[in-house]
């Protein structure tokens, strides 16, 4: 029996290793080593009891320093209850179905869904209806970028519940988009009460009942295809590095029309408003990429002690601007930087005490809103570094960043024997101390010269 149990035929063998690699990588594709602790808690605070159940309030608090800093433009929660509860009220969020309440004679609960799904409010909603860090429109931005902006909150009157907290069960099966796929949502886990300080930090008080929700985004949950790349120049090289073809995908407008659209193709307005219009699915200019946004990197000059690299972000999605966009760089000189252009900058330290991790933003009102592809769809900056001679070399291709995310989604890099290299003979820098002897050389040999 045992024998024969392990003649496995060569196809079942191969099938059984393709399942177990495939089932490893997508439990750590989420994880990032350069923001380990990225995710989004969803805290529920149980305020009041209520005849039939209890008054709760839901606060998103995005702990996203940077990777997974998904600035979320609208935000839709769901879940299911674990009883036969109902929601008779709400404020700073609304159901976006109310569901079957036929049952109810009186007064109508508000969702009488067994999953519900919330949105937030937009903004300019009467204040009878909002509470807190609502009614953004499910806007919510980075930690990093906008604490301020950083939560989202709502509340609502539960029915149909328990009253005690041994008779309170938590809702379970928790799905969040913001505004697409890519998030996974753990189970609702029962913690210490949230305690409140009053403002004049003389009172504290506690919640009756707390439970978090932790939710993790993924990448390669969110789309199938990366939808950020980068391209690399120097002044040292002629060679301008692109994008890795087909880095996002590849051209296929003949089995796949529509797939993406010329610039200047006299069909473009009709494309972006025709079908997909609505959905998330881009509609990219026609490149060997195919990329969404790219992102080029140009060492631009060299000084005696500094150097200078302009970083320029294009957006190649006809459908899309980019509100709030991030920018993550890791480069071992970012411990060392003097100076940015039109970029905010904050420094981030995934490691502790390495510091070579950047996170770059646009300024607000003026380049914080990447606009769709065309010939307003792209920022630019521009960084000065202080050389650490004891590291700086422009061989090998260290001048360029190991890892670039574009709101939080890792780019694709070109491989690393394409970088452009130092030529074999490069000009060496000419410092102030050299001059006066390059002068006086020129001046003997001209002397010499004349009397000759």
């Amino acid at each position: 029996m045992i024998e024969y149990a392990l003649k496995f035929p060569p196809f079942a063998i191969s099938l059984g290793l393709f399942l177990l690699f495939s089932s490893l990588t997508s439990t750590t594709e989420a994880y990032d080593s350069l923001d380990p602790n990225g995710n989004i808690t969803i805290k529920w605070d149980v305020m009041q009891w209520t005849p039939d159940g209890y008054v709760v309030s839901c606060c998103y608090d995005i702990q996203l320093p940077a990777i997974s800093a998904h600035p979320s433009a609208g935000w839709t929660l769901g879940w299911t209850w674990a009883k036969k509860e109902v929601i008779w009220s709400m404020v700073g969020g609304q159901a976006t179905e109310q569901g079957d309440c036929s049952k109810f004679k009186g007064n109508i609960p508000h969702c009488c869904k067994k999953d519900p799904t919330v949105v937030d409010l937009l903004p300019g909603t009467p204040y009878n209806m909002q509470i807190a860090n609502c009614c953004k429109g499910g806007v919510i931005s980075s930690w990093v970028q906008d604490p301020a902006n950083s939560a989202s909150s709502f509340q609502l009157s539960v029915g149909r519940a328990g009253t005690s907290n041994k008779t309170v069960r938590v809702p379970k099966n928790f799905t969040l988009s913001a505004p697409g796929p890519g998030y996974t949502c753990g189970v609702a886990k029962i913690v210490k009460p949230t305690q409140f300080v009053s403002q004049d930090g003389r009172r504290t008080t506690q919640a009756l009942m707390t439970w978090n929700v932790t939710c993790t985004y993924s990448q390669f949950l969110a789309q199938k295809t990366p939808t950020c790349c980068v391209s690399l120049s120097s002044f040292y090289n002629d060679t301008i590095v692109n994008c890795p073809t087909c880095a996002c995908g590849c051209q296929n407008n003949m089995t796949h029309p529509g797939s993406c659209v010329e610039g200047d193709s006299p069909y473009l307005a009709s494309a972006i408003n025709g079908p997909g219009k609505n959905s998330f699915t881009p509609l990219v200019q026609c490149t060997s990429h195919m990329c969404p946004i790219r992102v080029h990197w140009h060492v631009k000059l060299n000084y005696k002690e500094y150097w200078r690299v302009k970083i320029a972000i294009t957006n190649f999605n006809y459908r899309m601007n980019y509100t709030q966009w991030n920018l993550v760089v890791q480069h071992p000189n970012f411990d060392n930087l003097t100076q940015i252009f039109s970029f905010n900058y904050k420094s981030l330290i995934p490691y502790g005490t390495i510091n070579d991790t950047a996170m770059l933003w646009g300024v607000k009102y003026y380049n914080d809103l990447l606009m769709e592809a065309g010939p307003y769809g792209n920022v630019q900056s521009e960084l000065l570094f202080r050389k650490d001679q004891s590291a700086f070399t422009f061989q090998k291709g260290w001048a360029f960043p190991r890892r670039v995310y574009f709101n939080g989604d890792n780019c694709v890099m070109p491989p690393p024997d394409a970088y452009p290299w130092l030529p074999n003979t490069s000009p060496r820098l000419i410092g102030p101390s050299f001059l006066p002897i390059i002068a006086f050389w020129a001046i003997f040999t001209f002397l010499i010269f004349i009397c000759v």
